[in-house]
């Protein structure tokens, strides 16, 4: 953790809608001014596409049928540790990106599902924001958990997760339902061992329940609305909150215990603003006490 270079890190599985809550952070840094440096987890896999197709081949040819992108074989996590320690003591530290189709790879002239090359972040953003996979794990060999000042966890809950997934992969990349299926029971060890125990370190989890039938995912239909869910907002800390301004801002929300609060699913981008707002600026006013103090 640093008081002079900040970092956020939101963390999610696959489908779990993190990209939305990254959207609403960019709109609270336009809004503050703030110079941020963008990362996504996608670009700290240790795979490109080819090569993950290759190395899941090979993982079931020697009788693995767990390996995937949720565990510590497919992913960077020493040089993910290594970005948050860097940047937390220096401000810049090193990334790359993985270009997820033709539109992103076309001014790279790389194909798609590659990464680019390494490059050093500029030293002058006030704040790293990471949205992915990992940004909150905890192994034996690493600890990215502690590195970060704001840990934030988006976490549908698992029915609502594998609808999300199966119709994004199917209707947005082509998949079929049973390669979608496949997929998801592939990932189920690494997704309890190291997905399901970063939101044990994370600060704020927001989690969406749909109140309709999602009993059989795999032939569900259509996702859930956000006005047929519900969102419950767990605090790590409460001290600090201010539930009572919370409660009133947020038409029918409610107190579920002492640090949750649970509001209608609509009102979920309202309720980031209104919870992150405060939160990032006190980083941003940390920051500028302590470059001020140097």
């Amino acid at each position: 953790m640093s008081r002079a270079h900040p970092i956020i890190s939101v963390t999610g599985s696959s489908g779990a809608g993190t990209t939305s809550v990254m959207r609403t952070f960019a709109q609270i840094f336009r809004r503050e001014e703030l110079s941020v440096a963008f990362v996504e987890g996608d670009s700290f896999h240790r795979y490109d596409r080819t090569e993950m197709k290759s190395a899941i081949a090979a993982a079931h040819d020697r009788g693995d049928h767990t390996f995937s992108h949720f565990g510590p074989e497919a992913n960077l996590f020493e040089e993910l540790r290594d970005l948050f320690q860097s940047y937390g003591e220096t401000g810049t530290g090193k990334i790359r990106r993985y270009l997820h189709n033709a539109e992103e790879a076309e001014p790279f002239g790389q194909a798609p599902g590659t990464f680019t090359p390494w490059e050093t972040l500029p030293d002058d953003t006030d704040i790293l924001f990471y949205e992915g996979l990992h940004g909150a794990v905890v192994t034996d060999e690493v600890d990215i958990a502690r590195h970060a000042d704001l840990r934030i966890g988006v976490v549908p809950v698992i029915n609502l997760e594998w609808i999300q997934k199966l119709h994004r992969d199917k209707f947005t990349r082509g998949y079929t339902s049973e390669a979608v299926t496949d997929t998801i029971l592939r990932r189920m060890p690494d997704y309890v061992n190291y997905m399901c125990t970063q939101f044990s370190h994370t600060d704020v989890n927001f989690q969406r329940v749909p109140v309709v039938d999602t009993s059989n995912p795999f032939v569900a239909r259509s996702i859930p609305t956000a006005d047929e869910s519900m969102l419950i907002i767990r605090f790590r800390d409460p001290h600090g909150i201010d539930f009572p301004y919370l409660l009133s801002m947020l038409h029918g929300s409610f107190m579920s215990r002492a640090n949750t609060i649970v509001c209608p699913g609509g009102k979920m981008d309202l309720a980031m603003q209104l919870v992150f707002t405060p939160m990032v600026l006190r980083l941003a006013e940390r920051r500028r006490a302590e470059l001020t103090a140097r």
